[in-house]
């Protein structure tokens, strides 16, 4: 009996990733967060033009990482799945590439009218574009060759650095025209835990990307090495923070970060566990990776909004 085929859309969805998109709205809405807790006030237009900015831009890396593994399947497993579908009559309902280099040339292109417009409203500064450069330069070769970061070895660094702390810088620059401590006061300890979170969704393909010579900063670091360094992160997350509320950071802001703790501890002794020998829940342990890094982006960002 064959296997029934997923819905062109239902790929399309999935190739869009849109939890990645809550991400990067959920760090946009931080850095205007920030915004709104200096008491300065918020131009609607230009959040709403900055927003969908970031998203075109994360859309266009996805499409093109989609693409590009397609057209250079260099693992054995790329090639034999792509041998494989050429006498597979169900690979008809396949998305083919091109339409990723399609929408991938579509959302660069709304992504740059959405710059043009942002110009237009003088919302763009020095620091905003270098800003924009940065991100732009992270998140394009994160899919294409030569660099391809996604299968260097710190694709997942170059990932957390645009989402957590690029998106808000910006999202912050938009408004305001220059930067402040409290971005990275609120933004460095959750970098670090995005950067375990990314960690921890790596661990169950990672004898699959030894196999196939992708090199996922999993594989690069060693399993020994990347254990260790994902529960070092989510260590150093809350010691951030406190080290910013003693560094001057209001506690109002410091303590719903550290409402995530046990749920963090959860996932270190997961982690442990794991190392240990245990037989792992992989379900459970991306949603504890990844509800941490939401609740205590969300609960952040809450505050800042309410305050």
């Amino acid at each position: 009996m064959k296997k029934s085929t997923p819905s062109q859309l239902s790929q399309f969805l999935q190739y869009s990733r849109p939890w990645n998109l809550l991400e990067g709205i959920l760090f946009y809405a931080l850095g205007v967060g920030i915004v709104h807790y200096l008491g300065h006030p918020i131009d609607w237009k230009i959040y709403i033009l900055g927003q969908a900015c970031i998203t075109m831009l994360q859309l266009s890396s996805y499409y093109l990482t989609v693409y590009y593994d397609r057209l250079f399947p260099t693992t054995p497993e790329l090639i034999s799945q792509n041998s494989k579908k050429e006498n597979d009559d169900e690979s008809a309902k396949e998305l083919p590439r091109q339409v990723f280099q399609l929408t991938s040339l579509t959302t660069l292109t709304v992504g740059a009218v959405m710059t043009v417009l942002l110009l237009a409203n003088r919302a763009l500064n020095l620091q905003a574009l270098l800003i924009l450069g940065i991100a732009f330069f992270l998140a394009f070769f994160y899919a294409v060759p030569p660099l391809r970061l996604v299968y260097s070895g710190y694709g997942e660094l170059s990932q957390a650095i645009f989402i957590s702390t690029l998106v808000p810088a910006f999202a912050f620059l938009l408004q305001t025209g220059e930067l402040h401590r409290l971005l990275p006061m609120l933004t460095f300890p959750l970098a670090a835990l995005y950067l375990a979170m990314l960690l921890a969704l790596s661990l169950k393909d990672y004898s699959r990307d030894l196999k196939n010579e992708r090199k996922t900063l999993l594989v690069r670091l060693g399993w020994p090495h990347g254990m260790r360094l994902h529960n070092i992160l989510i260590v150093a997350t809350y010691i951030l923070l406190l080290l910013a509320f003693i560094s001057g950071m209001p506690w109002g802001l410091t303590w719903p970060g550290l409402l995530t703790l046990p749920l963090a501890g959860f996932q270190i002794w997961q982690f442990i566990q794991i190392n240990g020998g245990a037989k792992p829940h992989w379900g459970l342990l991306s949603l504890t990776a990844t509800g941490t890094l939401l609740l205590t982006t969300y609960l952040i960002t809450f505050t800042l909004w309410t305050s």
